[in-house]
């Protein structure tokens, strides 16, 4: 018997946007893993970047294999696994520390410098093998799994591309986790694309459009309020990447927010419009407290770091479900007015 059935609760669908960020994604991992353990949750339909893609499919696939107790296993294994692929001698630490190793500050150095196709001419990438030993991406096409909005951009015209489960592929994942200064562009039909979080970080329209849910929760692991402008070259290099890759989810945010304010007075509505003004957003924000450990901290790729963060998602999902789980099928929880001017 599921656990909700235990509880007495009734089952509550809710779609998920999973943002990227390296290995802040392992925050993500445990706002998905006390999601799953509740037990409430159906989720028809995810959509990730970088590493939320990367935790949208382990999900979805998880979830075709075992349902929640296949999902939470899935995840467990993904990123036990990737901290296991990185050599050592590059992620050596005592503890959970999240600060990095000389070797790994060196390479670091190196993309400043150099470009991948120099300091890497072979595009060597152990995330290639590990997605491929892990997602079995028929199963993922099957009808009934989840919806999937894979995120990736073209490097040539930055125009988002977005794969569903029909055209998903590691080529596909593996663009999505791009990053241009560490690894080649890849190729998908002759095209060459980037991570997707320069793009959307998440997609957020394609869930609002879903056909099967109109709650969607957004995991989000750069905060929308990024404060007052920095000054010193060190804080405003760090604001131009978080720019970079929150910019797309804002400019969503406040395409949906001004499109809503003009329908309120627009009647009859067709079937684009109402999905619109019935969409109702949730937010787990996990930006603060993440960017307590430092802009370096996402090449962090050590296991103990990882279950620190999945601990810190843990931990904020409960609150989330404490203070606003009850919203999901009413009404939004998430205040859209602040991130936009």
């Amino acid at each position: 018997m599921k656990l909700q059935a235990l509880l007495g609760r009734r089952s509550v669908a809710l779609n998920l946007a999973l943002q990227g960020g390296g290995a802040h994604g392992a925050f993500t991992w445990g706002v998905l893993d006390a999601l799953l353990e509740d037990g409430r949750w159906t989720i028809p339909a995810l959509s990730g970047s970088s590493a939320g893609a990367i935790n949208a499919v382990m999900l979805a696939q998880g979830l075709q294999q075992g349902g929640t107790d296949g999902a939470r296993e899935q995840l467990q294994d993904f990123w036990t696994r990737l901290a296991a692929c990185v050599p050592s001698a590059v992620t050596a630490h005592s503890g959970d520390e999240a600060g990095l190793t000389p070797p790994l500050r060196l390479a670091l150095q190196w993309t400043q410098m150099l470009s991948p196709y120099q300091f890497n001419p072979l595009d060597l990438n152990p995330l290639r093998a590990l997605l491929e030993g892990m997602v079995d991406f028929d199963r993922l096409r099957d009808r009934a799994a989840p919806h999937l909005y894979i995120a990736a951009t073209h490097a040539g015209s930055g125009r988002l591309r977005l794969f569903r489960n029909a055209d998903l592929s590691l080529q596909a994942l593996l663009a999505s986790t791009c990053l241009p200064n560490v690894h080649h562009a890849v190729d998908i039909d002759g095209q060459p694309y980037w991570d997707g979080g320069f793009s959307a970080n998440p997609p957020l329209l394609p869930l609002v459009f879903d056909e099967r849910c109109a709650d969607t929760l957004l995991v989000l692991l750069s905060t929308l309020d990024l404060g007052a402008a920095p000054r010193s070259a060190e804080g405003i290099r760090a604001r131009m990447m978080e720019l970079a890759f929150g910019g797309p989810l804002g400019r969503e945010l406040q395409v949906l927010q001004e499109a809503r304010s003009r329908l309120g007075t627009l009647w009859p509505r067709g079937r684009l419009e109402r999905k619109m003004v019935r969409a109702r957003l949730h937010c787990v924000d996990g930006g603060d407290p993440l960017a307590e450990f430092g802009e370096h901290s996402r090449w962090s790729i050590q296991l103990g770091f990882f279950h620190r963060l999945r601990d810190l998602g843990r931990e904020h999902a409960r609150r989330w479900m404490i203070e606003h789980g009850a919203a999901v099928g009413r009404r939004s929880s998430m205040a859209m007015q602040r991130n936009t001017a």
